[in-house]
């Protein structure tokens, strides 16, 4: 066993084109670091519908140019076998640690195996990768990123020629060419022969963000804005100054790239103490409103002052706001969100007599909505052009709550008023998450098999009138690894999370509300009630 795995580190490390893997990996074999050798090769990143992710190193279970240059000839093998052997594929890059490498590194592969290959000129937002494919009518397209993860990890995302990220079966047909590689001296890689784009692609993207507004709305309110050391600062103030918004003023701390994210645990506005220094801006500008994008700006988050302090709307909230305004602006199409988000848009939705639609989580199913006008999903992701951007963009998001916050300023009115709003109008929907992170994921694993053994039949003294095993798929939803139970006024959903070590269970309350003067009460019954689903639900799976 030891040698075996000493004589596999060495033949990855003899074929690594990195240096800085090869010198990490040399030094745990010279140490004879066993159990560190044998957590990189344990097996391989498994190529799923997210792509790949994870934490940066040497060796198969890391995310390094070995894994990134196998991932890229499996695509590549992937669309010649579909026909689309001369294609064009565009490739996108965040500025975490070594996405320009790896972003490259996919040039290359794509232009040795006979593809067209186009970067993106410098880091930009994963929506201008997505918006790219369609323009240039490319086949394919690649962003590297790890969009909102801790600054160890990093990411590899692949979307088809729709502009969408990937699904069943493409993922496990893309993964099924990356193991038939044996060794990387079987992929050519070409020094040269791609193709390195200027700005017009990010133009014709940001003439389309004009394109989310309403051409005569007010254009009015002051906003504090984070990239949280990401890349979407840039865009997104480009957008915002053609919109004819006043400039945003900048966390500065946080406006620049860097791979590091030194002020924040977790590069993420929905972590605890990632808005503190926006929080500290706001308190010294006064604005009516704080945008936050996650590092990649695919995300959107956004905070009001509420009594005296600033708080974080839920991306429920804002899911219902953005919808709200979107049907007073009287559009038409679907509206659609994922199982974890709140019924609250299916509400609006059914009033607006527009058609609603439920799917799974994550874009690459939202985004493939037949007709949809609108898509969000309660992790801070909104999609509000779709025939632009086939995937959660948190700089049309930006735009739009901004637009809304305008409207809401010059009547006099707040984010918070049009929230209290909804809730006479179609009951307070109230929504929370328990989200448990593990560094073991048997942990997961164990809470997922002893729901299914012994499922709950009450949470919070509330009866569970339905519950759902999701791996069974439903009439309306393909199977995937999900619990649901519908209980008399409340949901809950209880999934493993796609991208990151975490249980996640989504939690929702419903309490009917007579008119303005009975939101405190409701607010409060609400509250409890999340609370006590939690502690019950805690102790149903085992924590």
């Amino acid at each position: 066993m030891h040698d075996d795995l000493i004589a596999r580190a060495r033949a990855w490390q003899t074929e690594d084109p990195d240096p800085e893997t090869r010198d990490e990996l040399a030094k745990l074999i010279e140490a004879g670091d066993l159990t560190e050798l044998s957590a990189r090769f344990s097996g391989t990143l498994q190529f799923g519908t997210a792509g790949l992710r994870g934490e940066l190193g040497a060796g198969p279970m890391r995310m390094n140019r070995s894994v990134v240059i196998r991932a890229a000839a499996g695509l590549a093998a992937y669309l010649k076998h579909h026909g689309q052997a001369t294609g064009t594929v565009v490739i996108g890059y965040d500025a975490r640690h070594k996405s320009a490498d790896f972003a490259r590194d996919t040039a290359a592969v794509m232009t040795g195996a006979g593809l067209k290959a186009v970067v993106l000129p410098r880091p930009l937002p994963t929506p201008v990768l997505a918006f790219a494919i369609r323009h240039l009518g490319a086949v394919a397209g690649v962003e590297v990123t790890a969009s909102h993860n801790p600054p160890r990890d990093n990411g590899y995302k692949v979307y088809l020629g729709d502009g969408s990220q990937i699904v069943p079966p493409a993922d496990a047909e893309i993964a099924a060419e990356i193991q038939a590689i044996t060794g990387l001296h079987e992929v050519p890689r070409p020094d040269t022969g791609w193709e390195t784009l200027d700005d017009t692609v990010l133009d014709a993207y940001l003439a389309r963000t004009d394109a989310v507004l309403s051409p005569t709305s007010p254009r009015t309110a002051r906003t504090v804005y984070t990239a949280m050391h990401g890349v979407g600062k840039d865009t997104l103030l480009a957008a915002f100054a053609r919109a004819g918004f006043p400039a945003p003023t900048l966390v500065t701390e946080q406006a620049d790239p860097d791979p590091d994210f030194p002020t924040v645990a977790f590069p993420n506005p929905e972590e605890p103490g990632a808005m503190d220094l926006a929080f500290a801006t706001a308190r010294e500008t006064d604005p009516d409103l704080i945008i936050a994008n996650d590092p990649d700006a695919d995300r959107c988050a956004a905070a009001v002052k509420d009594g005296g302090a600033w708080r974080m709307l839920r991306g429920d909230e804002v899911g219902s706001l953005l919808a709200a305004h979107l049907v007073r602006r009287g559009v038409t199409g679907v509206f659609a969100e994922s199982i974890v988000s709140s019924s609250l848009l299916g509400r609006i939705a059914e009033k607006a007599h527009l058609p609603y639609e439920e799917t799974l989580t994550g874009f690459k199913w939202i985004a493939r909505v037949d007709g949809l006008r609108y898509g969000y999903e309660e992790a801070l992701g909104y999609c509000v052009d779709p025939d632009g951007v086939r995937d959660k963009d948190g700089i049309t998001a930006a735009l739009l709550i901004t637009e809304l916050a305008s409207v809401l300023k010059e009547e006099g009115r707040t984010l918070l008023d049009l929230l209290d709003d909804l809730a006479v109008e179609h009951g307070l929907h109230a929504t929370d998450q328990l989200s448990v992170r593990v560094e073991d994921l048997s942990v997961i694993a164990d809470a997922m098999r002893r729901l299914r053994e012994h499922p709950p039949t009450e949470l919070a003294g509330l009866p569970v009138t339905k519950a759902e095993d999701l791996t069974q798929g439903t009439d309306k939803l393909p199977p995937t690894d999900g619990l649901r139970y519908t209980l008399t006024g409340a949901r809950v959903v209880v999934r493993p999370s796609g991208t990151e070590p975490k249980l996640k269970c989504y939690l929702e309350v419903v309490v009917p509300v007579a008119d303005h003067s009975a939101l405190p009460t409701a607010r409060a019954q609400a509250t409890r009630t999340l609370a006590e689903i939690k502690r019950d639900l805690s102790a149903a799976a085992g924590f």
